[in-house]
């Protein structure tokens, strides 16, 4: 494994992380869960920017607290409430990035400044957010990194820059098919055709873990009246939510019910609803 998280405990008086997941090698995978759910607490941990309370995070294989420098020059960064200072220019950077990583690749570095147009000579304060977010992930991918942690890249991006990073990230993998990505994002559909499998984090808890085919494939929304409702056979059912019209359920197994229950409207349901009902819905 790239990344293994093994029951990864963090305490605050009015939080507690519980958390386990993995990232294999050449695959991408996405945590997801709303703003205060645990992404940011998890990711800390994982770099030991936290001490966790209990539990253990493995790193290429080895403990986080016994990899070398040359292993930690293999990971790339991006961390939301984190970047570079506000009075560096592109050109500061890179001096930087060259001072900190043997492969750096200016070459690589430059030729996506100059596609998404990032000025050189000009300070990072005077960057749009977009821009930020680019220089951001563009120094986590520049130095041959085979791990990329990224909480909320796209936080606070328009749809066009969001698409850009989504991009960028796509061409990373595609020049090693042994890299492998951990991303977080609240704005679950962003990720639902980049990632490969999905951990949902709720409340500090690890609700749900599933491969994204099969997110998009086995799992639907089922709506139906109370009458309907009251008939159906629940064993199936994974979390419902009580509307006005009547009742709204998850299923991982739309095929059972599209097959027995010709009349049930069946939907196929997107992450972002999909998040909905597990977090806000009742228990069956």
């Amino acid at each position: 494994m790239m990344l293994k998280i093994n029951n990864l405990v963090k305490n605050y008086p009015d939080f507690r992380l519980r958390c386990s997941l993995e990232v294999a090698p050449g695959c991408i995978t996405g945590l997801i869960g709303k703003n205060g759910s645990g992404k940011s607490t998890t990711f800390k941990a994982v770099l030991g920017l936290i001490r966790a309370d209990q539990g253990s995070v493995e790193i290429f294989g080895k403990n986080y607290q016994d990899i070398s420098k040359k292993d930690k020059q293999k990971l790339g960064v991006v961390l939301s409430d984190s970047g570079f200072s506000v009075y560096l220019t592109v050109k500061n950077i890179i001096k930087i990035m060259q001072t900190m990583y043997d492969d750096f690749e200016p070459e690589y570095f430059l030729s996506y400044c100059h596609k998404f147009k990032l000025p050189l000579d000009k300070k990072i304060k005077d960057f749009s957010t977009g821009m930020k977010a680019k220089i951001k992930l563009l120094a986590a991918m520049s130095h041959q990194a085979e791990l990329l942690i990224l909480d909320e890249p796209t936080l606070g991006l328009d749809v066009v820059a969001r698409d850009e990073l989504l991009d960028m990230l796509r061409d990373y993998m595609e020049k090693d098919d042994k890299r492998s990505i951990l991303i977080s994002s609240h704005i679950s559909s962003d990720l639902e055709q980049l990632c490969d499998d999905f951990y949902m984090i709720d409340d500090g808890n690890i609700i749900l873990h599933e491969e994204t085919d099969v997110l998009l494939s086995d799992y639907a929304v089922l709506k139906m009246d109370r009458e309907q409702f009251t008939s159906l056979d629940k064993r199936y059912l994974m979390k419902y939510q009580e509307e006005t019209y009547g009742y709204r359920c998850l299923t991982s197994q739309k095929t059972f019910y599209l097959e027995n229950y010709p009349k049930l409207v069946v939907e196929k349901g997107n992450i972002d609803e999909l998040i909905t009902i597990m977090i806000g819905g009742k228990e069956v």
